[in-house]
């Protein structure tokens, strides 16, 4: 910058008071010449320090704004080695957690491999077992259109030579074949079922296992039933006896306008013959399916209710007995009607069954 112009003006500021001040000084009587000088010396010498300081003044703010700007220029310097230090620790440590990822990752999926490999050999097992059993009881297949069919039941049971209370580390799988005719001899008949006072499985216990433990806590239950003019019972849960879950050989399914509701439990076993309904309900009738809680006190709700299995496909419920409190629905209705035509068209062949239902042997 020119600080030439700003200290010319300064001077000629300075030479202006100094010809006011003599004019003005020597126009007062009595004042000697050595006086008027002392005076022009001090004022001068006032000016003189006031341009001094305007100057450094000056001079030392640009020097500062200098400084400033170094300080800034280092501070930038700073930030960017700061920054480049947290960037270089960031990709180290997202670098290590993506190698951890990826390492977790594939554990996994080697194991989750292992897994789905030995279920579908068992799977493969299953099927192949099943195939051989038809094969070997041809003559006993009844005749189709009969309504009969040839009842297929797998089990498995223990058999170490042990007479302890100790799981069993040896087991045989068998399959039982026999031929049943039509489930619904006398034509579909609307059943009448009550509300257990027993529990059927204990919360965080075996009910959703297919165990004949879980067959034999409805035994007593069932024969009860039957005297007292019963063709079933419902039991509720056991934790809080409030809502209902299943029979003692089948899950239990309710409508309402368009939609199918189902109990859904932990202790409630999870059927074949229920989940495939379900599935007919989604996908062939367009239902919207809910499967939840279902309190007693929705009973009355409802309009159709059913209890579904192998044997049955779907048993038609007329009306549910809740300790002298009676709902009643449509037996047969429309819906459980359609459930159980398309359900058992699928497994006749004459409707498209979903891929993997059918397995054709002879």
């Amino acid at each position: 910058m020119n600080y030439a112009p700003v200290l010319q003006s300064c001077g000629l500021k300075r030479i202006s008071i100094y010809t006011m001040q003599r004019s003005m000084l020597v126009s007062f009587p009595g004042m000697e010449a050595a006086e008027i000088l002392i005076l022009n010396i001090f004022t001068g010498t006032a000016v003189w320090i006031v341009v001094l300081l305007l100057g450094i003044n000056l001079i030392g703010g640009k020097y500062t704004d200098m400084a400033k700007s170094k300080i800034i220029k280092a501070n930038e310097k700073i930030a960017e080695a700061v920054t480049g230090g947290y960037k270089k620790i960031e990709k180290g440590v997202v670098d290590g957690y993506k190698k951890i990822e990826h390492g977790v990752v594939g554990g996994y999926k080697k194991v989750e491999t292992g897994v789905v490999n030995t279920y579908s050999k068992i799977e493969d097992k299953f099927v192949e077992a099943v195939v051989k059993t038809v094969e070997a009881n041809e003559d006993f297949v009844p005749p189709y259109g009969s309504g009969a069919t040839l009842y297929l039941r797998p089990y498995m049971f223990g058999m170490n030579p042990v007479i302890g209370v100790k799981p069993a580390d040896e087991f045989q799988f068998r399959i039982f074949a026999t031929p049943v005719g039509p489930y619904f001899k006398g034509g579909i008949k609307p059943l009448k079922v009550r509300i257990s006072d027993l529990d059927r499985a204990a919360p965080r216990g075996t009910g959703n296992v297919k165990a004949g433990l879980n067959y034999a806590m409805s035994l007593y239950a069932i024969v009860d039933a039957h005297e007292k003019g019963y063709d079933e019972n419902i039991y509720v849960d056991a934790a809080t006896r409030t809502n209902i879950e299943e029979t003692g050989g089948a899950n239990v399914i309710l409508i309402k306008g368009n939609t199918l509701v189902t109990p859904k439990s932990d202790s409630i076993l999870p059927s074949i013959t229920r989940r495939s309904i379900v599935h007919v309900a989604k996908e062939y009738l367009g239902m919207e399916v809910e499967e939840r809680d279902i309190p007693l006190s929705e009973l009355g709700d409802f309009e159709e209710c059913g209890l579904c299995g192998t044997a049955a496909v779907i048993s038609p419920v007329g009306t549910i007995d809740d300790h002298g409190t009676v709902h009643q629905y449509a037996g047969f209705g429309p819906k459980i009607q359609k459930l159980y035509e398309t359900l058992t068209g699928i497994q006749m062949g004459t409707i498209e069954a979903p891929e993997g239902w059918i397995v054709e042997i002879l």
